[in-house]
């Protein structure tokens, strides 16, 4: 079984439900090790200071955010340990709204939440339904190891889904990619062919439809080469 990543509980009134949280997610990308070339031994990266090209020990590494160019203010650990939120392991729920009405922009990641321990299981069964059946989600914030999540709580089948998200200033603004129309010159023919074209493609989501077919193809390289098989590029 899946160890939890948090524990604590959600909170919100006077109901407080413990909870723990698991990731709902995982990379399959494939990760490569760096080598010499003719050796195969593994290459090391070194951190160097940039004049002197002299390695330098993790002590003697200091943490420096830049302020102009080419000048730095200097933070202790201790001063960067005073400014993180405190830990609280709550979920605190401060409002319910409409699941539209969030922009899949502000998704980051996800989590599922899980009920902790026997006693919570009625408590965490009584939201689930009732936000199903109010057709709302929970916001709320909380702490996980030393940063703060605005986070969105939703039904997903028979768990809640917990998704951490962006908060507003991280969520870049459509302006960036300069002028776009906002609507196009065509004719009403032109439009009703491409609402035909959509709607003979559209179809219920289904995720099982869809695989990485490159993390597959480079997984089938790999083993041919380690069976000692010869790659043939076209």
């Amino acid at each position: 079984m899946a160890r939890p990543v948090w524990s604590g509980s959600i909170s919100f009134g006077l109901v407080n439900i413990p909870v723990k949280l698991y990731s709902a997610t995982e990379s399959h990308r494939v990760a490569f090790h760096e080598l010499e070339q003719g050796t195969g031994e593994r290459i090391h990266h070194k951190r160097v200071a940039g004049k002197s090209g002299h390695e330098v020990p993790w002590d003697k590494i200091q943490k420096g955010f830049e302020v102009a160019k080419g000048r730095f203010v200097v933070l202790t650990d201790e001063e960067l340990e005073a400014a993180e939120p405190e830990k609280t392991h709550t979920i605190d729920i401060e409002q319910f709204v409409k699941l539209e009405d969030i922009d899949p922009a502000s998704w980051d990641q996800t989590y599922y939440v899980a009920p902790d321990g026997a006693a919570a299981q009625k408590a965490y069964a009584l939201l689930r339904q009732a936000m199903a059946e109010k057709g709302r989600v929970a916001i709320g914030r909380f702490v996980m190891r030393t940063k703060e999540y605005v986070v969105c709580i939703r039904p997903l089948d028979s768990v809640l889904a917990l998704q951490t998200m962006f908060f507003p200033d991280e969520v870049r603004s459509p302006k960036i990619v300069g002028d776009v129309p906002r609507k196009a010159a065509v004719g009403a023919r032109e439009l009703t062919m491409a609402g035909q074209l959509i709607d003979s493609l559209a179809g219920k989501w289904d995720p099982s439809r869809y695989e990485d077919t490159h993390t597959k193809r480079v997984m089938a390289l790999v083993r041919k080469k380690d069976q000692g098989k010869e790659i043939v590029i076209p």
